[in-house]
């Protein structure tokens, strides 16, 4: 029985890891402060200086150039769409999907706090 489960995981882990979307989405979480981005999307805060002051308000970190990279990692997946302010500037808003993603990195930091 041990095996058989095992094999269904493993077919699982296989798939995620060698399935375009799902890789893809499994580097960015990787990358330094994706989840970091993806909370402050689900927490409307998609736009750089409310970012920033959200960062500052709790004593962590995020520079300019890593929410700027990875927003649009965030958003080429489908996880957020981008509305332009001026030329320069665009505020992000989370998808259903990103929103399902942001959801489910809670819950599982939840499990992590309550095991």
């Amino acid at each position: 029985m041990n095996i058989m489960k095992k094999s269904g995981e493993e077919e699982k882990v296989k798939h995620i890891l060698t399935n375009d979307k799902l890789s893809a989405i499994k580097a960015m979480l990787e990358k330094d402060h994706a989840i970091d981005c993806i909370f402050l999307l689900y927490l409307s805060r998609g736009k750089w200086k409310d970012a920033k002051d959200f960062m500052r308000e709790n004593n962590l970190t995020l520079s300019d150039g890593t929410f700027r990279a990875r927003m649009i990692e965030i958003e080429s997946l489908g996880l957020a769409k981008s509305e332009r302010i001026d030329p320069l500037k665009k505020y992000y808003l989370i998808t259903p999907f990103g929103e399902k993603i942001a959801k489910l990195l809670l819950g599982f930091f939840d499990t992590l706090k309550n095991p």
